[in-house]
């Protein structure tokens, strides 16, 4: 052909789905009224204060979390199908060390001491999980969503998906000022463009915040004229 008949073609826009987060209230909310006594707890709280993806949740190991220091290390992911672990290779800003809050710390010590008591079983078969079954076999994560999607109904918050709490967290970071390479580099993003672009709906309130600081840290005492 002489002609390539699809230049004619305008080129279909890609529809972005709408993000639902949480506000800071509403995490809040959910942190002192969710059931932390349930093993699965640790699977949201992770998502909420780390910014981590659901398979990499529940690929995650105790020898990548450094209770001492208060971080872990993000190496491998747990497969779609959930049956199978499988090293991070999607980009490599995917294997990353994640600083975490001493509260979320403390509750990763509680999990520990939860899962050591069950390694003691005979049919324990032990990958070495963060979140795992009680026989410490992968979780699948339809047990994660239907866990989250109970206590959203219990504490009476509006419903997002358990991946909104990867958003959720980079929002009240972007929110409170955080560099967006920071954020960008919490999320495992190959490109602060990628997170920038994700939550640019935040940028014109961020915009007047960052003007009205600006001008007081310049004009704050200054007399005003006449």
């Amino acid at each position: 052909m002489s002609k390539n008949p699809a230049t004619l073609v305008d080129r279909p826009k890609a529809t972005k789905k709408e993000i639902k987060v949480w506000n800071l209230e509403e995490v809040k909310l959910f942190l002192k009224n969710a059931d932390i006594n349930n093993r699965y707890f640790i699977a949201p709280l992770l998502g909420l204060t780390t910014g981590m993806r659901i398979g990499e949740i529940l690929g995650l190991r105790w020898k990548d979390v450094d209770l001492e220091n208060g971080c872990l290390r993000i190496t491998q992911t747990l497969s779609s199908d959930g049956k199978e672990l499988m090293p991070y290779t999607k980009t490599t800003s995917g294997m990353r060390t994640i600083d975490l809050p001493p509260e979320t710390t403390s509750y990763l010590e509680l999990h520990k001491k939860r899962i050591k008591k069950e390694r003691k079983s005979p049919l324990y078969h032990d990958l070495d999980l963060v979140v795992c079954s009680e026989v410490g076999t992968p979780t699948n994560k339809s047990n994660i969503r239907r866990f989250f999607n109970a206590q959203i109904e219990r504490v009476g918050l509006p419903k997002i998906r358990f991946h909104d709490t990867r958003h959720t967290h980079a929002t009240l970071l972007l929110l409170q000022g955080v560099n967006p390479k920071i954020v960008s580099e919490r999320l495992g993003h190959a490109d602060v463009r990628i997170s920038l672009d994700t939550y640019s709906h935040l940028l014109p309130s961020m915009q007047r915040d960052t003007a009205v600081m600006f001008g007081r840290m310049l004009f704050e005492g200054e007399e005003k004229g006449e």
